[in-house]
């Protein structure tokens, strides 16, 4: 019916099945950004936010959305992963966050780049909205993937 991996025949949704695959090692880089207002992102750089160390807890918040993925997406497979680092830039408008993540397994990685940025981005708005309740998150998209059957990509 459909070129999509995670239908069969008949439409239904099911989770790929990876047993037959070869480990190899896999890579996938993410990027997305919130836009705020220029005070806002003053406090967030200067360390002023009242709830706390804004860039500390979403770094925190995107390795631990990586590592539950497949808690979040329902047809994501577990991973063992053997990196993920979130990357945070404070700009006069806004915050730009960089996942990377990594593993040696049978499936890629991208679903774990990409929540992992969207959690890190989704806890700076959480944090940070006392002062700016119009902050927009935007531009999340797979940077790069490195690794399985498909081959590599980058945007």
């Amino acid at each position: 019916m459909s070129q999509l991996t995670h239908l069969d025949e008949a439409g239904a949704a099911r989770m790929v099945d990876v047993g037959g695959k070869s480990e190899t090692a896999r890579e996938a880089v993410a990027e997305g950004r919130i836009t705020m207002s220029a005070e806002a992102a003053k406090a967030i750089a200067d360390g002023a936010v009242a709830k706390g160390d804004v860039l500390a807890v979403a770094r925190v918040a995107g390795i631990m959305a990586a590592k539950r993925t497949s808690d979040l997406i329902p047809l994501c497979h577990p991973l063992p992963l053997s990196k993920v680092t979130i990357d945070l830039a404070v700009g006069a408008d806004g915050v730009s966050a960089t996942a990377t993540v990594a593993t040696s397994g049978k499936t890629g990685v991208e679903m774990e780049a990409l929540t992992a940025v969207s959690a890190a981005l989704l806890t700076i708005y959480d944090m940070a909205k006392a002062i700016d309740k119009r902050m927009t998150i935007s531009g999340v998209r797979l940077l790069a993937k490195r690794g399985g059957k498909s081959g590599d990509f980058t945007a």
